[in-house]
């Protein structure tokens, strides 16, 4: 068995010769107030359904200003397919009213600001500081949670999101985070399934612990 941080090197490593391109699962098309917007609609919901709905909740509301005035019961009307959407439009017109009037359009960098946007918790906020600022950010989804611990960088009974944050921020290289995060997501729609992980095809499988959870 390896230690853990050089398992997390050797893991790290793999994600980046298997998946060479880390991109974000959600098509933002590079603009932060579109990720902060999605990352609130992708709650209990995936991202392939969040970027159906986006297209046309962008081109209805082109703007965070267009958003932050639009009428609620038209917001949700256009989300409503990314369920929990009456929370979910107030939300998203409450972050682009803030952005607008209180950051001047300009999204913040640190996680402090960020936890003040409505509905943004430290996964939201961790995925907008290593999209879109480049900064040490591990993003704990679900994909995260189960495979961090089956692949045995995190024991088995860590459960708790912010816990599983902070042993991967000690585990994975500062500027692997955000990529790392990517890969994970890749990793598990393909091999790591929450029901039937494909082991004998995962090109981690040499380096995985393999733990049942």
């Amino acid at each position: 068995m390896k230690d853990k941080k050089e398992l997390a090197t050797a893991l790290t490593c793999a994600l980046k010769e298997y998946y060479p391109s880390a991109l974000c699962s959600l098509d933002y098309k590079g603009d932060p107030w579109r990720l902060l917007v999605m990352g609130r609609l992708s709650a209990q919901c995936t991202d392939l359904r969040v970027n159906i709905v986006a297209k046309e909740l962008f081109e209805r509301w082109e703007t965070p200003l267009a958003l932050a005035s639009a009428p609620l019961s038209e917001v949700e009307e256009v989300i409503r397919p990314c369920g929990l959407y009456k929370t979910k439009a107030k939300d998203i017109i409450a972050e682009s009213k803030m952005l607008v009037y209180d950051f001047s359009g300009v999204l913040p960098n640190s996680m402090e600001k960020l936890l003040l946007f409505p509905g943004v918790g430290r996964k939201i906020a961790n995925l907008l500081l290593g999209d879109i600022y480049s900064l040490p950010a591990i993003v704990v989804d679900t994909h995260c949670i189960r495979i961090s611990r089956r692949m045995g960088l995190v024991d088995k009974d860590v459960t708790a999101p912010e816990r599983i944050e902070k042993i991967l921020s000690s585990l994975i290289e500062p500027s692997e985070q955000s990529d790392f995060c990517h890969r994970i997501v890749l990793l598990g729609r393909e091999f790591c399934t929450a029901r039937k992980p494909l082991c004998e095809a995962c090109p981690l499988s040499c380096h995985c612990e393999k733990i049942s959870i």
